[in-house]
């Protein structure tokens, strides 16, 4: 399929990926970008092709605003999905991208004609219902920065250079209030397949957080925990290429 500009925005593919197998489609976390997704699609070029959404605010979309709402983020994302309609599609979200994809997948399984992702992968995130509130986007920079050291996520040598400061910060302040301000309802669904990770030492999700996503879907529901902290992801990259190659195929979507 040809891409149109509007997906060319917000779609980046690291490697030519399977040309028969699903669409995969990855959403970063606060302060991310698609680039984080580089060593996932490496992993699964071979049965998927792998997409990464690069956000507004950061690296090449760096002079466009950021969202502040995630509602507006999702309203935005869903729509350049739309004319994705040529392969099975599957969304990854980590941490922040996992609340993105779910309110992605409500609203594409809402939209006539709109490819309806069967399986959800949720990483690193407490369930929507059990978003945990938060003040970071208010505070002042060192606070900010703080709140990104803690995570582990982000190489240190990037929050030691005030240049490369001056450009993240603006980005993730905006997904902290985004984030911090969302809010779900207990008994919201969708139908897809919710297969859950998260790492044993995150900090920012318990076991039992994670679990809740199973009351967010009407369709199969599987809770993984891997060794690491909130970026276990990192560390993990096969361990998670396995489960999302396993949910696929159990979810009946074939891979090349």
């Amino acid at each position: 399929m040809t891409l149109t500009s509007d997906i060319d925005r917000w779609l980046r593919r690291f490697h030519r990926g399977s040309e028969t197998g699903p669409r995969l489609v990855c959403l970063p976390h606060a302060g991310g970008a698609s680039t984080f997704f580089h060593p996932l699609s490496a992993a699964l070029a071979e049965v998927a092709e792998v997409c990464a959404v690069q956000y507004p605010g950061r690296q090449d979309r760096l002079a466009e605003a950021p969202h502040t709402s995630i509602d507006a983020l999702a309203d935005e994302i869903a729509a350049a999905l739309g004319p994705l309609t040529d392969r099975p599609l599957a969304l990854f979200g980590h941490s922040m991208g996992s609340i993105v994809a779910f309110e992605v997948t409500r609203r594409l399984e809402a939209t006539p004609g709109a490819p309806v992702p069967s399986i959800v992968f949720p990483s690193g995130r407490p369930a929507p219902s059990r978003s945990r509130p938060g003040t970071v986007h208010h505070g002042d920079d060192a606070s900010v920065l703080e709140s990104i050291a803690k995570l582990g996520g982000t190489d240190r040598r990037i929050l030691a250079d005030p240049e490369l400061v001056e450009l993240i910060l603006p980005a993730t302040r905006a997904d902290y209030q985004a984030i911090e301000t969302y809010r779900c309802a207990p008994g919201v669904t969708v139908a897809a397949e919710l297969r859950v990770t998260i790492g044993d030492s995150d900090a920012a999700v318990t076991e039992a957080e994670a679990a809740a996503w199973a009351e967010h879907t009407t369709g199969a529901f599987d809770l993984a925990v891997l060794p690491g902290g909130h970026f276990y992801l990192s560390t993990q990259v096969e361990a998670v290429a396995e489960r999302v190659r396993t949910g696929l195929l159990g979810a009946g979507i074939p891979l090349a």
